[in-house]
């Protein structure tokens, strides 16, 4: 049985004056990616020199502007990282590196000196202030955690004395900072605020993490506005936050906090990171895009991104993964691949400006996903689905009728093996059914005649079973007069209850194709499709599969 008496939640400040519920998130956060640190550092097998160096360049060429490259004081690998983007100018011009260090004095010098030659770098101090860390891992008060912190800080000043060339921008975070009392929190930030003492024109940021999240989004929310109205010197610092998804919302805890005024967002891609991870910024991202609010990132190739991520983590993108997942734009539901199709078909004939399409809340398009993909078929499919694959993969338009009785012959298809059926083997069964002359009756050749513009006279070569029999008949047209050579043929007269036409591709050599539904005078009926350069061949063609089908 679970003891719920051993947990106790965060309390939510009492905090009345919030506005974030009142806000609306209208221009995106500065991002900062820290797949290079904590991303790398969740991994199984940390990556070396070359992978790092490729999701760098991945990084910079999706428009991170600022990226944490490593912990460099921490381990020599990261070390050397730091000095080979250095030392072969591989930071572009508006990039800014950040590095990250404990409040040590011997860390910190460390820090910097892999700094040296860089012309601006985020260093990123941080130290332990929730109850937990203070009491039992560090064993020290409330004073001494905050001058800690104050001289971590001075020792980032002095060191950075000693490098006049480069432009070093001081973040400090109070780790744990969702699990500290929120007076103290400010305390500490005031502290090493008035220490570095920044200015408008030469802010620092000060980066508020749920290093374990351990709240909900909202109380997060609430926490960071009311240290962005109590920090004392508020118009100097970027206030930042870096989320973790141990409750599962990382991702709204970040977009609560940017309505809460946090004005930098740090995470990783597809939320890679310890435990449960971080926010994922390509979910963070597309959510603003989504609303209408241009993020700042290119994920305009997602496949691209997912292939660079997978190849330097070595660890998978999860098929459901939101906007990148290879299954989140796919639809295996019929009502939903029917409100799809439609979308779409509305879309193209309407040339519309505004992207509304059921249950694609962007266009694939957007991030490198092509349209094919959208609909698959199982057993969980409808026509919607079936017409869908047939037309924007084989081109066939099939009439909704004829879809509604292809998808039954598709679903048992999917029922009978359990899976979902290829668009080939969707295919292959319309085919089968409709299309091949593998019945009794099959059109060898045929002469038309046309005596007078309204009268049209036909003869047709059969194969009928084993024999080859000439057919006759007339009418005003080819269609026609065929019918009625085949009503002679077969003893009972035939209608054409339905009946369309397209081409199948574009191009003089394009193909047509014919749709026929043909009825018995005693209500019998049955559909057959016609394939052939010549159109009237095609038609002709149709009507034997229809009737081959009759019986």
């Amino acid at each position: 049985m679970f003891d719920a008496r051993k947990y106790r939640p965060i309390p939510a400040p009492k905090f009345p004056q919030r506005t974030w519920p009142e806000r609306t998130l209208a221009k995106p956060p500065i991002w900062c990616s820290v797949d290079l640190r904590d991303g790398n550092q969740a991994l199984v097998e940390p990556m070396g020199q070359e992978r790092k160096l490729r999701m760098f360049e991945k990084l910079v060429a999706v428009c991170f502007k600022e990226i944490e490259v490593g912990f460099p004081a921490a381990s020599q690998t990261d070390f050397d990282f730091v000095r080979l983007l250095v030392d072969e100018r591989r930071i572009p011009a508006d990039v800014t590196i950040q590095v990250l260090t404990q409040a040590r004095e011997g860390l910190i010098k460390r820090t910097l000196e892999s700094l040296r030659g860089t012309r601006r770098a985020i260093v990123h101090l941080y130290n332990s202030t929730n109850p937990a860390q203070r009491k039992i891992v560090f064993g020290m008060s409330r004073k001494q955690v905050r001058d800690l912190a104050v001289q971590g800080t001075t020792w980032v000043h002095e060191a950075a004395a000693t490098m006049p060339d480069t432009d070093i921008v001081l973040e400090y975070s109070p780790e744990s900072f969702s699990m500290t009392e929120l007076d103290f929190a400010v305390e500490v930030v005031d502290a090493v605020v008035e220490t570095w003492n920044p200015g408008q024109q030469r802010k620092m940021i000060v980066n508020l993490p749920s290093t374990v999240e351990s709240s909900t989004p909202n109380v997060y929310a609430d926490q960071v506005e009311w240290m962005g109205t109590h920090i004392a010197r508020r118009s100097d610092v970027v206030l930042s936050v870096h989320t973790h998804n141990d409750r599962g919302c990382a991702v709204a805890a970040a977009e609560l906090a940017m309505l809460a005024g946090a004005e930098r967002v740090e995470g990783t891609l597809f939320g890679n990171g310890e435990r449960t991870g971080n926010a994922d910024v390509v979910t963070v991202a597309l959510n603003l895009y989504a609303q209408g609010v241009v993020p700042g990132l290119d994920f305009s190739d997602l496949p691209s991104l997912v292939e660079t991520f997978e190849t330097c983590n070595q660890m998978p993108v999860p098929a459901r993964q939101p906007y990148a997942g290879e299954l989140v734009f796919t639809a295996f539901s019929g009502s939903h691949q029917d409100a799809i199709a439609k979308g779409l078909a509305v879309r193209g004939r309407d040339n519309a400006t505004l992207w509304e399409v059921p249950y694609l809340p962007v266009d694939p398009a957007d991030v490198g996903r092509t349209y094919e993909p959208l609909i698959r078929i199982n057993s969980q499919s409808g026509k919607s689905g079936v017409s869908f694959v047939l037309e924007h993969v084989h081109g066939y338009r099939v009439p909704k009728e004829l879809a509604v009785e292809l998808s039954r012959a598709v679903q048992d298809a999917a029922d009978g093996s359990g899976k979902e059926l290829a668009p080939g083997a969707i295919l292959q069964i319309f085919e089968q059914a409709y299309l091949e002359s593998d019945g009794r009756r099959a059109l060898m050749d045929y002469d038309v005649q046309h005596p007078s513009p309204d009268h049209c006279h036909l003869r047709a070569s059969m194969r009928d079973g084993g024999t080859t029999v000439t057919v006759e008949g007339v009418g005003k047209g080819a269609l026609e007069a065929f019918m009625h050579a085949m009503e002679a043929q077969i003893g009972s007269a035939l209608s054409v209850a339905d009946y369309s036409e397209h081409a199948l591709g574009v191009g003089n050599d394009a193909e047509a194709v014919a749709y026929v539904k043909l009825q018995t005078s005693d209500g019998k009926h049955a559909w057959g499709a016609g394939r052939d350069r010549d159109i009237v061949t095609a038609s002709l063609r149709a009507v034997v599969r229809a009737i081959n089908r009759l019986g």
